[in-house]
């Protein structure tokens, strides 16, 4: 694979991090305001609405490719609303720190599902990537609790969702995939919004700051420059990458919330880092850390 393809695929998913290191500080906000269901109803919803005039507002229903948006809109739709619904019981740091391990869990299903052989440079950078979440954490572990266990929950989805997206970006158009994941995410939340929380609906207008920027900015452009990227980067170095998230949120949540830096969380931040650089110092020529999860059998 040319480098300069690669490291396009590995800027890509960084600026993605970026713009879901944000996203976590109006998710945090709204998460007390509003249910998951019909924040993300709004937001998904959204999301698909601003991706079909790049389609020529065709969706694609052929079997193999509703198969493909039929599975990531559901695994969208569960990690999206335990990551929401965890987020109103939990910290901000034990949130991220638990959402990030999906990075670990990423390698370990490869191996084990779908019978991978793991670069050691990927499961080091992986293994890495948790130590660093943790220490940015302060630690949080100490205090689990039911919004720990939703987070911890999502993060097995959002691990799914990553190997899923680097097997479908492979099958159909990522405009398609992106669209249709979309849609099927957002009706999923919205039909049982309307179930469960007919008469909250009022409470969305108050958040359409939040709901703009998630949809517009962490959906539309963020996951589909997210499906882009892992095009060309495998997914255990995709997953590493987009750790970064966590990163970004403890800054956001410093610059835009007044929350503290302290010493333990920038050498979590200085170990993510690292995990991301070690992939590709060490790496022969040519050499890809794990195979592409097209090739798993």
């Amino acid at each position: 694979m040319d480098h300069r393809i690669r490291a396009k695929a590995d800027l890509t998913l960084l600026f993605v991090a970026c713009i879901w290191g944000l996203s976590f500080v109006a998710q945090r906000q709204s998460a007390q305001a509003i249910p998951a269901l019909l924040f993300n109803a709004a937001r998904w919803l959204l999301g698909g609405f601003l991706i079909l005039p790049f389609i020529r507002f065709r969706l694609d229903l052929k079997r193999d490719s509703l198969f493909w948006m039929l599975a990531g809109g559901g695994l969208l739709f569960v990690a999206s609303f335990l990551q929401q619904a965890g987020l109103k019981y939990t910290t901000a740091g034990n949130a991220g720190f638990v959402t990030g391990t999906y990075v670990v869990l990423i390698p370990l299903l490869l191996a084990l599902i779908w019978k991978q052989r793991i670069h050691w440079t990927g499961w080091l950078a992986a293994m890495a990537t948790g130590v660093g979440l943790f220490l940015l954490s302060h630690a949080g572990l100490a205090k689990l609790n039911f919004g720990d266990a939703l987070e911890l929950a999502g993060a097995f989805m959002w691990a799914f969702h990553v190997i899923l997206t680097g097997l479908a970006v492979k099958k159909l158009s990522i405009g398609q995939f992106a669209a249709g994941q979309y849609l099927v995410c957002g009706l999923l939340n919205l039909i049982l919004g309307m179930v469960f929380h007919p008469k909250e609906v009022s409470l969305l207008y108050p958040q359409w700051m939040n709901i703009l920027y998630l949809g517009i900015a962490a959906t539309a452009i963020g996951f589909s420059l997210q499906a882009l990227g892992q095009r060309h980067a495998p997914p255990v170095d995709a997953a590493v990458i987009l750790s970064m998230e966590t990163v970004f949120a403890a800054f956001f949540g410093w610059l835009l919330l007044g929350e503290d830096l302290t010493a333990v969380q920038l050498a979590g931040c200085g170990i993510i880092l690292l995990a991301i650089l070690m992939p590709q110092v060490f790496r022969r020529p040519g050499e890809l850390i794990s195979p592409n999860t097209s090739g798993a059998n």
